[in-house]
């Protein structure tokens, strides 16, 4: 069964992305870009919440858990 994804907004999944190491490589209009080691990822930076497609793949990209983002 697929776990629900809660709102959540860029701050917060970026807080979780620099918790686990992911560094701010650059930052282009409204999007940053992070990086950790070979993983690079991409977060749009404004203040709707993430849809939850975008934070899902987010999420994979970065190998964590939708469990990571509910602690």
């Amino acid at each position: 069964m697929v776990a629900h994804l809660p709102n959540t907004k860029s701050k917060e999944i970026i807080k979780i992305l620099e918790k686990n190491g992911f560094a701010l490589i650059r930052q282009k209009g409204s999007h940053r870009f992070y990086r950790k080691g070979a993983i690079g990822l991409t977060v749009p930076y404004h203040k709707k919440d993430l849809k939850p497609g975008t934070l899902r793949a987010i999420l994979k990209q970065a190998g964590l858990s939708v469990d990571n983002l509910i602690k």
